[in-house]
């Protein structure tokens, strides 16, 4: 178990560590806290192999869904993920490249709250694929929190050659950004309410969020961590992740504060999970 985990760990359980109380219950967020779920897409998969590498989706059709993520705040709001890139709209049917399907426009959605990318306050994205970054470059004016590690991985060299994947978020290398140094749980408003947490394997710096709702109670938004409804209890690890033990150790961790927080688990990219949150422009609160 590499140390950069080890510390993560340790983060999580000091996360935890408010009382029997705040562990079993979670503590909930402000009156005016709430979570939107956005439309940003769908990915028509004809064999998703890819998914885990013990072959269990090998010649299997899925289609996932694409969200993105509005966490509203009285000191502010937080865009998390932001899906592929949203001009695919403007195509014919919406239909994009690769199984691509985008129906709404993320900006239209926010405008159905009054809001303009420059309004959020913060942007963060559970890691840098083209399906949670393909929208970012919008958010230039907010402040980016990002895990270094994962902020080095958008950044690669290789990366930058990928002219229409980077080009989606390259607006971000220089803005205003608040790096998550080591593995430490970032709280985005200071109050617990809002929480980054470090669960990297899927790519270096791939986090979940922690939204502590007052009446829902805590609500995990797990990135990719798992793709494919059965893959959480299968423990199944997709073939392009980077790092497979830190993946499992990953996933236990989360599991953990699952456990611990009575938190609603939202598997991002499962239909029945995206579905069962109130259809935008209601909100989970």
């Amino acid at each position: 178990m590499s140390a950069r985990f080890l510390t993560g760990v340790l983060a999580a359980a000091l996360l935890l560590a408010g009382g029997s109380a705040a562990a079993d219950k979670g503590r909930p967020g402000p009156s005016g806290l709430k979570l939107y779920a956005m439309d940003c897409g769908t990915y028509d998969i004809p064999n998703a192999d890819a998914f885990a590498d013990d072959g269990a989706y090998r010649g299997v059709a899925k289609r996932l869904v694409i969200p993105c993520y509005l966490i509203r705040h009285p000191k502010g709001d937080l865009v998390w993920d932001t899906g592929v890139p949203q001009t695919l709209a403007d195509l014919p049917g919406g239909k994009g490249p690769g199984g691509l399907t985008v129906l709404h426009k993320l900006t239209d959605q926010l405008k159905q709250l009054g809001l303009v990318p420059d309004d959020i306050r913060y942007l963060s994205v559970s890691h840098s694929h083209f399906d949670h970054i393909g929208n970012a470059g919008l958010f230039a004016h907010s402040t980016w929190i990002v895990d270094a590690d994962e902020r080095a991985f958008a950044f690669r060299p290789g990366q930058r050659a990928n002219k229409i994947e980077f080009g989606a978020y390259s607006a971000l290398e220089t803005a205003k950004t608040i790096l998550i140094e080591g593995d430490a749980s970032h709280d985005v408003f200071g109050d617990g309410s809002v929480t980054i947490i470090q669960a990297p394997g899927h790519t270096p710096g791939h986090t979940v969020l922690l939204v502590r709702l007052p009446k829902a109670g805590p609500v995990l938004l797990t990135g990719d961590l798992w793709h494919i409804a059965e893959s959480r209890a299968a423990r199944r690890v997709p073939r392009f992740n980077t790092d497979r033990a830190q993946t499992l150790k990953s996933m236990d961790l989360v599991e953990k504060i699952a456990a611990e927080t009575h938190a609603r688990v939202v598997r991002e990219h499962v239909p029945e999970d995206f579905t069962s949150l109130p259809k935008f422009p209601a909100a989970l609160n």
